[in-house]
């Protein structure tokens, strides 16, 4: 083939801001793009369900693109230390480009590509593009990593300025000849018996494309109330960009030079900065999702599971209105409402007295935007076991967040009219219950 070089693309389904892409379209040869679907490497955690609905349309979407840029998406699936040297010795390219991921499986497995690669002589060169900073570069004075958002994001905004995004190329020289592909068909990503994405289907639409015109709308019709509205599930005042950040249809960078220094944006933007907490502190603890960053919570005396409870939760049967809209909304459309996520999630912990993990496996499986850092980082922060977590005794009571976010019932009515009337547990009870334990731990900390 002569010189040519290959693009393998990640958690980054973009062409516009795409530094690997811009990398191999600025040497000026033909181009090979490739996308693994790697769910076999150690370590590497295989997608939830909702995951899997996006990445198909994404896929499909970006492919469609590139194919109007001249070029063709390869698709492969197996563990990527043996799928990308496959693909570079078959389309004898010369250069790999990629993005960076910040998992701790996932780094092991470029790093040793990287080197791999460079050993057998071939350019391989990765690049930042879905952090705003590198986890390595936000550091306390002491030269360790932050465990308090407050501090962390001021340090981030002392930084310079994160860099402006790159264009979208005009046109991408495909290779001529390239290897086969596997086709999405193949892989099976979308539910069929039963098909449940009915109402993902209505309330998505997968693609970078759709993600530049959600952020245009979000900042020309709801910044500015941004921070008033952003808590009531019913105001539609969210960007509902997560999804399209943690696919990467669209880059932090882009989000930050269009809505820095617009009327509200700060609030906005610390939540962005939110995100680059979760991500720092995946990087630092990559046994986030299975392991509690704060030792001493290895003591909690979980009590054992009721299944029949942790069902209750998960069908949003439990009797407590905003509980209940608040998991039917995430089974029919894949999200739910942030306020209404950590309402959810504290009543999983502290009132039925589940273990966090559990919640966890549950939104993985059923967020489209659920991603290895931010899921177990926020629900650790619930717990009260993660960094800049809330206190455990910090219980939220779902009848008081309902009465201040959805004062007039209409997020519950919308998505919970025919839920159960009678309470799964009674709360004050569970409160108590669920500050005994914490006491045990507290007890068992100090001794």
């Amino acid at each position: 083939m002569g010189s040519a070089s290959l693009v393998w693309f990640r958690d980054d389904l973009r062409l516009a801001d795409n530094p690997a892409l811009r990398a191999a379209v600025d040497r000026g040869e033909p181009i090979v793009l490739l996308y693994v679907l790697d769910e076999e490497s150690p370590g590497v955690r295989p997608l939830g369900g909702a995951a899997r609905w996006w990445l198909h349309h994404s896929l499909t979407e970006l492919g469609q693109r590139i194919r109007e840029h001249g070029a063709t998406l390869m698709l492969r699936r197996g563990p990527a230390e043996r799928v990308v040297p496959e693909v570079v010795a078959q389309s004898g390219v010369d250069a790999v480009f990629w993005n960076r991921r910040y998992g701790g499986p996932e780094r092991r497995i470029d790093a040793a590509l990287k080197e791999s690669l460079r050993h057998d002589g071939l350019e391989a060169v990765s690049f930042a593009a879905s952090l705003l900073h590198e986890p390595w570069t936000v550091q306390t004075g002491a030269g360790t990593h932050f465990s308090v958002f407050t501090p962390f994001w001021r340090a981030c905004l002392a930084l310079p300025a994160p860099r402006r995004p790159l264009p979208e190329p005009r046109e991408i020289a495909g290779a001529a000849r390239t290897p086969a592909s596997d086709t999405l068909a193949d892989w099976a990503l979308l539910p069929a018996k039963p098909d449940w994405a009915a109402g993902l289907r209505e309330a998505w639409e997968p693609g970078e494309l759709s993600a530049r015109r959600r952020l245009r709308t979000f900042l020309d019709e709801d910044l500015t109330a941004y921070d008033r509205a952003r808590d009531e599930p019913s105001a539609g005042a969210t960007s509902l960009l997560s999804p399209a950040l943690r696919w990467g249809e669209i880059s932090p960078f882009t989000v930050w030079h269009d809505a820095v220094g617009a009327d509200g944006s700060g609030r906005f933007l610390s939540e962005l900065g939110w995100r680059e907490f979760a991500w720092h502190t995946l990087y630092h603890f990559p046994h986030l999702a299975t392991k509690n960053l704060r030792s001493e919570f290895d003591a909690f005396p979980w009590p054992r599971l009721r299944p029949s409870h942790l069902r209750a939760w998960q069908h949003g049967d439990t009797g407590i209105p905003l509980v209940d809209a608040g998991m039917r909304e995430l089974w029919a459309t894949g999200y739910m409402h942030n306020r209404v996520r950590m309402v959810a999630a504290s009543f999983l912990i502290k009132n039925l007295l589940i273990d966090w993990r559990h919640g966890e496996e549950w939104f993985w499986d059923t967020l489209v935007d659920a991603d290895e850092a931010s899921n177990p980082f926020n629900w650790q922060w619930v717990a009260g076991s993660g960094a800049d977590a809330a206190p455990y005794f910090r219980i939220f009571n779902p009848e008081l967040q309902a009465k201040k976010f959805d004062p007039d019932g209409l997020y519950v009515s919308h998505w919970a009219a025919d839920a159960p009337d009678e309470p799964l547990v009674d709360l004050a009870d569970t409160r108590r219950a669920a500050l005994a334990a914490y006491e045990d731990v507290k007890r068992a900390a100090r001794s």
